[in-house]
């Protein structure tokens, strides 16, 4: 299955990105793996009143022939029954994907005794161009021996990874009662509407001996960081390497972030993306690539995965272009293009350091949420004195669309290294997007200052 797998996940903006900048289009194709975009103001992610999730699936690891491990899917709630084909096909696809990212680190598994559960996401991107995230934990079914770990996965087409963390919570507190628990709980989140950001939904569970159980679960205030965890970021790198990080991403070029776990992969790569906001990474998008997919790393086009480090030579090896390999696990960055340092203007480079450097020292600052603004700030104030002044060089016609005035927007930059800087930006499909986005309507739209 790995050129299903090939197929459907790896990102075809190859020869289409050139394409899409022209016409201002935004492909949908069917074999692109992105984040729920964390900058995305987009209703399929932050939509009120939705379905929490459309699939829990557990995965189990199924001895093959040749005495190796495979991931199968062994248990999905709820079973749908008469799809359309259309329907069906993309179900189907789907649940052959889903394995292999619950236990992308390959098939050398042995039974354990003991097993540290682990929290971790990854993204899929439909044939109609809309996503899908797997929120995954990772955990050891209580018993007694050697036991092999499962994974409870749900797949839900809206991005609020704490939100997730919270029902996996659950989830694993009922897997240690039994399976069965599960499903009145899941059914119960299900016919449950999705709270509006900073609103609570309380989920009425029973758990035998222990009674009727009130579960409260809360969205952030702020859905535009609700997928994110600064924090993980900020413990592992410096500010320095942070901003060369996104240095790189800003220009699209190719990043590989590597560490042991998946948790921290994944969590670091969406902070990563995050810190593009209000921009959103338009490219090749993988938190965690499975092993049979390594050769991603070839790609010429932009791309953003994160690699176990047990495959470090293995990537080493690879025919690869220019890329930033950032290690996680000893804050460093193992490859570089040479330039990033330079990228940035300066004394905007100097700011957002301090702010950072500002972060680190500030034991004021508590909670996850705050860590999030006062990040996000940071490199939000950086676009709005880069391009901020975008919405003025819009020409609009009589029937109310929009044209985007590039050169008279750059020529308006007073300072030198800023306008040098903005010209390369401007060529990014981030850029593109966003502006093709502002074309459409005059109505300014929340986060485009």
């Amino acid at each position: 299955s790995a050129v299903f797998c090939v197929f459907f996940l790896i990102s075809a903006t190859e020869g289409k990105e050139e394409d899409g900048k022209k016409e201002g289009k935004k492909e949908n194709n069917p074999s692109r793996v992105q984040q729920g975009k964390p900058g995305e103001r987009s209703s399929v992610l932050y939509s009120a009143g939705q379905f929490f999730f459309e699939y829990l699936v557990v995965v189990s690891l199924k001895k093959v022939s040749d005495g190796r491990y495979e991931p199968k899917i062994t248990y999905q709630f709820p079973k749908r029954e008469n799809l359309l084909k259309g329907q069906k096909e993309e179900e189907e696809r789907l649940l052959k994907a889903i394995p292999l990212f619950c236990f992308p680190d390959g098939n050398n598994w042995a039974p354990v005794t003991e097993f540290t559960s682990e929290t971790f996401s990854f993204v899929l991107t439909n044939v109609d161009g809309s996503r899908k995230i797997g929120y995954c934990r990772r955990l050891l079914p209580s018993g007694r021996g050697v036991r092999l770990p499962e994974v409870f996965c749900i797949i839900s087409c809206l991005g609020c990874f704490g939100l997730f963390s919270k029902i996996l919570d659950e989830v694993e507190k009922r897997r240690q009662i039994s399976m069965a628990v599960i499903y009145p709980f899941m059914q119960g989140l299900r016919e449950s509407p999705f709270p509006a950001p900073g609103k609570t939904v309380t989920i009425k569970s029973f758990i035998p001996e222990s009674g009727t159980e009130l579960i409260e679960l809360t969205r952030p205030v702020d859905a535009h960081l609700e997928h994110v965890e600064f924090q993980a970021l900020l413990q592992r790198l410096s500010p320095h390497l942070i901003l060369h990080i996104f240095a790189s991403a800003v220009l699209e070029r190719r990043l590989i972030f590597l560490a042991e776990e998946l948790s921290v992969l994944s969590q670091c790569i969406h902070a990563v993306a995050a810190l593009l906001y209000p921009f959103t990474w338009a490219h090749t998008y993988i938190p965690v690539v499975p092993e049979c997919l390594l050769d991603t790393v070839c790609c010429p086009t932009p791309f953003m995965v994160g690699i176990q480090m047990r495959h470090l030579e293995r990537v080493l090896d690879q025919p690869m272009e220019e890329a930033l390999i950032v290690d996680l696990c000893e804050g460093k960055i193992l490859r570089a293009v040479g330039d990033e340092e330079e990228i940035l203007p300066i004394k905007l480079q100097n700011e957002m350091l301090t702010s950072l450097n500002r972060h680190n020292n500030n034991n004021n600052v508590h909670t996850s949420e705050q860590v999030n603004a006062l990040v996000s700030e940071a490199f939000v104030q950086f676009f709005v004195r880069m391009v901020g002044h975008y919405s003025s060089h819009i020409k609009w016609s009589k029937n109310g669309s929009g044209i985007f005035q590039e050169r008279a927007f750059c020529k308006a930059i007073a300072s030198k290294t800023n306008r040098k800087f903005v010209k390369k930006f401007v060529k990014t499909n981030m850029f593109s997007l966003f502006i093709e986005e502002a074309e459409k309507s005059r109505i300014p739209q929340e986060g485009k200052r």
